[in-house]
């Protein structure tokens, strides 16, 4: 289907996430080559986009503003190319995290209380007392996130998380184990369980090699007996439904110590080198990196040529 096709990797992007982007983009470039597809990079540094003539499909990897908040794929569209993963609209209710939240309530997927609270009067309290989470509802890859124990430390975080914009999520904090599911051509794939250094998932645990720091620990598929694996598979797979994805996703869930599962938010361009979540839960299914970019590819342009 894509024999003869020329394929432009979008990556970097102007936002936060440029360096993890720019990552994701050689590791696909590379694997797309390596199936002997014509692929060619497109390093996008500002909001607009220079395709090379005869573009037949765009495979975005432009992680966080921009690239995944439904704006790169409005521009898309109205060039007439096709591009990969979730459309305008689907990309716009995930990256917003308080549209998303609605979403999932919506639609009875189980997710932490939350309050979306407006700081342009000052920082607030929510209703529900520490330990919460403070989140900035439109940034990806823990940007701006803070886990508030005392109330004394709650001014602090939302005047920070207040630098990407007045609007703050705030939700209930919940103790559990990390855990991610990836979602392909409406098919969970096998969870993957993070165990992060000092228990908490950050930018430095995320991404070590950009900070020197200790990065996470691994393990796919993760040690949940049957009940629970489909419980949390069953989650992350309403998730990704009831915001519309389409093609693929990665679903972040958290498994508290009753083994009930909440999920936080669906990624709909998460990261793609060959040690990233979604192929480490492709490769446990037997999937190869450059067989999960080109299925990638494949069903997006069968779904948008």
């Amino acid at each position: 289907m894509l024999n003869g096709k020329k394929i432009a990797v979008l990556m970097g992007g102007p936002g936060s996430e440029r360096e993890i982007s720019l990552a994701s983009g050689k590791a696909v470039l590379k694997a797309l080559l390596e199936l002997g597809l014509e692929a060619v990079s497109v390093d996008v540094t500002s909001p607009k986009v220079h395709l090379p003539t005869g573009t037949d499909l765009a495979f975005n990897v432009i992680h966080g503003t921009f690239g995944e908040d439904g704006w790169l794929q409005d521009i898309l569209e109205n060039m007439g190319v096709p591009y990969t993963g979730a459309g305008v609209k689907s990309s716009r209710l995930a990256f917003d995290k308080n549209l998303a939240k609605a979403a999932f309530v919506s639609h009875g997927v189980p997710t932490p209380q939350a309050e979306i609270i407006h700081v342009s009067g000052g920082p607030a309290l929510p209703s529900f007392p520490p330990p919460f989470v403070v989140k900035p509802p439109r940034e990806g890859s823990s940007v701006g996130v803070h886990i508030v124990h005392d109330p004394s430390e709650a001014e602090a975080a939302m005047r920070d998380a207040a630098r990407y914009g007045d609007d703050i999520l705030v939700e209930e904090f919940i103790k559990g184990k990390e855990l991610t599911v990836g979602i392909l051509n409406e098919v969970a794939l096998p969870i993957v369980h993070i165990a992060p250094p000092g228990g908490v998932y950050d930018m430095a645990s995320k991404y070590p090699w950009l900070s020197g720091a200790q990065g996470s620990e691994y393990f796919c598929p993760a040690a949940l007996d049957l009940e629970t694996t489909m419980a949390v598979q069953a989650a992350a797979l309403a998730a990704h439904r009831s915001l519309g994805i389409e093609i693929y996703s990665r679903v972040d869930v958290l498994l508290d110590s009753m083994n009930r599962p909440f999920v936080l938010e669906a990624n709909t361009i998460p990261g793609m080198t060959e040690t990233s979540l979604l192929p480490k839960a492709a490769a446990a299914l037997g999937i190869s990196f450059p067989e999960l970019c080109k299925t990638i590819a494949e069903l997006s342009y069968q779904l948008r040529s």
